[in-house]
């Protein structure tokens, strides 16, 4: 089984990790989802499309990044129809900020950052 950095978090935290749940959290619909979901305890993409008001392709590609991230758990269930679903659920995870939890993270990264995106302020004090 892949472990999913919030998995990870439970442990030790890096800095990879950090990013990859902070960008995940880093979008308006990625908030709703996770909000409707707490809510409703599962949903399946297409009751939770029209709840969010959301189409269900963009739905599920914010799904799939939740779920990369270790915020969200998906299983398929069988209908009483036959059809397939997939319902999605908020995973059990629990997210510390602190300037020490941090700067643990930032030890370990491997994603540099790129070279452009230095803050003007810091550039003009150099």
């Amino acid at each position: 089984m892949r472990r999913t950095p919030l998995r990870r978090m439970r442990e030790r935290v890096t800095g990879d990790d950090m990013l990859a749940v902070l960008a995940a959290l880093a979008n308006p619909h990625r908030l709703r989802v996770l909000a409707a979901l707490q809510a409703e305890g599962r949903s399946y993409v297409s009751q939770l499309a029209r709840r969010i008001g959301i189409s269900r392709p963009l739905l599920h590609l914010h799904l799939q990044k939740l779920e990369a991230a270790g915020l969200v758990t998906s299983a398929f269930e069988v209908s009483e129809d036959g059809k397939a679903l997939k319902f999605f659920t908020v995973a059990d995870f629990s997210l510390t900020l602190s300037p020490e939890v941090l700067a643990e993270a930032a030890a370990t990264l491997t994603v540099s950052a790129p070279a452009d995106r230095t803050p003007k302020s810091d550039a003009q004090s150099n």
